[in-house]
Formats: structure tokens, C-alpha cells, sequence
């Protein structure tokens, strides 16, 4: 990885069930998060992972990888974690593998949702300059879109990506209003310390059983 991850953070006034289904169920996924058009689950993983395969529809393409990932819903600390790796060989991806993780913290009567991540550029480093600077945006976009679905039943399809240039409604998805940056941190920290252990065990996603 490049020790230079991207981390988004938001707080969702929403019960943790309610964040945690729309996240975790891969149809609910997709809706929201604009850098997935299709996921969809194949075989099971050691340790209690899911092994599924990605897509992404581009105008010169549509991308396709392979993940694997783990979801923790009973932690000690009573916050819950989903940690992913994933990887594509196809040469119009920006991201060629990477892994990372989400947080749910209960916070008062809502859900701090946070996520890190880092990967391995698809287009090179000078590229990945461009790149990770819109993923980071992506991200952050998506985790608002994903607030207002959660707290006010607004669905995601009404606010499609050309949405951003709807500058007169105030109502609209923004990634500004999302944390780049941990509290005390820097935006281009190594996002992957505060990862859970289960990221680690998770099995190469191109080695197939």
C-alpha cells in the first residue's frame, strides 16, 4: 500500500440496525455507494468471510474484480467492523488491489460511520495524483447520500451523480459535509493503524480455493 490512505467519517442520526442493513446487504450497497454498480456474492471464506465478485460501469467499460470480506457485529467495545480486500486485473481500473474497513460506533442516538482505506494504483503514481483525490471525494459523497437515505428515507436515485452540479439545492448530497480526517490526524495519514484485526486474516482475494 501507499501509506497514503483516504478516510471519510460521517454521523448518521439512524438506529445501528438501519445502518448496518443498508451497508452490509450488497443490493442496499449498491445503491448508494457511486463506485460499485453490481456485488454480488459467491462463495464462502475462512473464518466466516464472503468472497464476491465487483463491477463498475465506466464510460470506456465496465470494470470487474474480486473481493473478500468480514463483518463483525458483536465487538466488546459495542461498535461493529467490516473489513474488505479487493483486486481487478483490468487496466482501466485506478485501483489495481486494496483493503481497508468500516466502523460503527454508536454516538448518542445515531451511528459514527467510518471508513480507511489505502490501495495499489491501477494507473501508476503519477496518475494515482488525480485519482485518489476523486476517490476520496466518492467516498465521502456516497457516505452522504447513505446519511440522508438512513435518516430521512430520501432514496439514493434521486440524487444521481449529476446531482453535484445541482448547486441551488441545499438538500443535496456533499461530501464536504464528511470528516477527511481522523480527529488529531492528517487527511493523508496511514488510515489502515485503526483497522480491526480481522483485515489481516483475510485470504488474498485473487487466490481462489
Amino acid at each position: 500500500m501507499t501509506g497514503r490512505g483516504i478516510y471519510v467519517e460521517t454521523t448518521i442520526a439512524a438506529p445501528l440496525e438501519t445502518v448496518w442493513a443498508l451497508t452490509q446487504d450488497p443490493a442496499q450497497h449498491v445503491r448508494w455507494d457511486v463506485r460499485f454498480s453490481r456485488i454480488t456474492p459467491t462463495t464462502p471464506a475462512p473464518g466466516g468471510g464472503t468472497r464476491f465478485t465487483y463491477s463498475r460501469r465506466t464510460p470506456v467499460g465496465t470494470v470487474v474484480g474480486d473481493g473478500v470480506s468480514l463483518g463483525e457485529r458483536d465487538r466488546p467495545d459495542g461498535t461493529r467492523t467490516s473489513a474488505l480486500r479487493f483486486a481487478t486485473a483490468d487496466r482501466r481500473s485506478p485501483i489495481r488491489a486494496g483493503r481497508g474497513y468500516w466502523r460503527y460506533a454508536p454516538d448518542g442516538d445515531g451511528v459514527r460511520f467510518v471508513t480507511g482505506y489505502d490501495y495499489v494504483p491501477g494507473w501508476g503514481r503519477l496518475l494515482d495524483r488525480v485519482a485518489r483525490p476523486l476517490l476520496g471525494w466518492a467516498t465521502a459523497w456516497s457516505f452522504d447520500r447513505l446519511r440522508l437515505w438512513a435518516e430521512q428515507g430520501v432514496e439514493p436515485e434521486r440524487w444521481p451523480l449529476r446531482s453535484v452540479l445541482y448547486v441551488w439545492r441545499g438538500d443535496r448530497p456533499r461530501a464536504a459535509r464528511c470528516r477527511r480526517a481522523p480527529a488529531r490526524g492528517h487527511r493523508h495519514g496511514d488510515h489502515l493503524r485503526d483497522a480491526p484485526t480481522a483485515l489481516a486474516e483475510l485470504p488474498d482475494p485473487e487466490e481462489h480455493p
